[in-house]
């Protein structure tokens, strides 16, 4: 209840104060485990993608937005769980497969953190491991902010695709790091970059 409550007040923000463009929103499977991997160039990312899924998205978010116990309250109530970055959080790779054995959409930043422009170098190898140990569907996004009120938004969502290893043999940390970089290619080709 409080989760659409919310994504209509944030509907109605960004309908007043951006022009959002959104495309491929037929790609959003209807239902079944799904993994949403996105760029994240804005603090907002979150908030925005959550608007214009037709599906909850349970965010993994990092830990130390939920130390103030209103945000922590306000981050669990719209589904987003949190991860101590840096270290084996072994609490939210439980979560993440939970929610996807639930047929979930879990939301993962596979950059790790904000990041304005395409830099393979940040992505994390446990985006792949996700998609390796799971089998979910990848759903790549891609999002264009630009900062100024009144200005255009772009939200593209990609067509799913899953990771493909051979049958029995589980991938090496360079190959589950080569994923990852094919994943964050993947979206950044659908903002053109």
């Amino acid at each position: 209840m409080f989760y659409k409550f919310a994504r209509l007040i944030m509907r109605l923000y960004f309908a007043l104060f951006y022009r959002v463009k959104v495309e491929g929103k037929e790609n959003i499977p209807d239902k079944g485990p799904l993994l949403l991997y996105a760029n994240h160039p804005s603090a907002w990312d979150m908030i925005l993608i959550g608007c214009y899924m037709k599906r909850q998205v349970h965010f993994m978010a990092k830990a130390e937005l939920f130390r103030n116990p209103l945000l922590a309250f306000l981050f669990r109530s719209l589904g987003a769980f949190p991860v101590s970055r840096g270290k084996g959080d072994v609490g939210s790779v439980k979560t993440v497969f939970r929610l996807l054995n639930e047929g979930r959409v879990v939301g993962i930043f596979p950059e790790g953190t904000r990041t304005k422009k395409k830099d393979v170098t940040k992505g994390k190898s446990g985006a792949a491991m996700f998609a390796f140990h799971s089998k979910a569907p990848i759903l790549p996004v891609g999002i264009v902010w630009n900062k100024k009120w009144f200005s255009k938004l772009k939200l593209v969502f990609g067509e799913p695709f899953t990771l493909e290893y051979p049958e029995d043999e589980h991938p090496s940390k360079q190959e589950l790091m080569d994923s990852t970089r094919m994943i964050i290619d993947r979206i950044y080709a659908l903002i053109g970059q």
